[in-house]
C-alpha cells in the first residue's frame, strides 16, 4: 500500500490549498488539496510531511500536528495510507507549485471548491481542534464515494 501525507497548513481563518492542474495522469486532477506528496525510503510521517511541505511551499513547517489517517481505497487508483497534518507556525519565503497552484481560502468556502468527497469528511475533523487523531476509511467507484467508516463505524454519504 502505497503511503502519503497531507498537510493543511493554517493561517487564521484559511488553509493553504493546492490546485493540482499541472502534472499529467493525477488522481487529483483539477482537485484542491493540502500539500504533500509519497514517503520516501526510510521516512517517518512527519519526516515525509515535512520535506514535501518545503518542495512545494518552499515554507519550513515548525509546529505542526498530526491529526489522522486516511485509508483509500479505489476501483482505478491505487490504494494508499494518508497521513494528515495540520501546521500552524512555519518560516521561509512561499514558492510557487510546480503540482499546481497554491492560495490561501477561507475555510468556509474550501466547500465551494472542486474536492474529492472524502476529503470534505476529513476537512470538517480537522476544522474541529478538539477531534482526537481520527482513522477515517473512503472507498471509491471512479471518483464516487460508496462508503466511508470514521474510527471503524459507518458514515452515511449524502445521496
Amino acid at each position: 500500500m502505497k503511503q502519503t501525507t497531507l498537510c493543511y497548513l493554517e493561517r487564521g481563518s484559511q488553509y493553504l490549498m493546492l490546485h493540482r492542474v499541472k502534472k499529467e495522469n493525477d488522481a487529483s486532477h483539477d482537485k484542491w488539496i493540502g500539500v504533500g506528496g509519497k514517503f520516501e525510503e526510510g521516512e517517518s510521517p512527519d519526516e515525509c510531511m515535512l520535506r514535501e511541505a518545503k518542495e512545494e511551499t518552499g515554507l519550513n513547517i515548525s509546529q505542526w500536528r498530526y491529526r489522522g489517517i486516511v485509508t483509500f481505497i479505489s476501483d482505478v487508483w491505487p490504494s494508499e495510507y494518508m497521513h494528515l497534518f495540520t501546521a500552524t507556525e512555519w518560516d521561509g519565503e512561499q514558492i510557487a507549485c510546480d503540482e499546481g497552484d497554491l492560495a490561501w481560502i477561507e475555510k468556509q468556502k474550501l466547500f465551494d471548491l472542486t474536492l474529492w468527497e472524502g476529503d470534505k469528511i476529513f476537512l470538517k475533523l480537522l476544522m474541529d481542534p478538539n477531534q482526537p487523531f481520527f482513522s477515517l476509511k473512503l472507498e471509491y467507484h471512479g471518483d464516487d464515494l460508496f462508503a466511508a467508516k470514521l474510527d471503524g463505524h459507518p458514515l452515511p454519504l449524502k445521496p
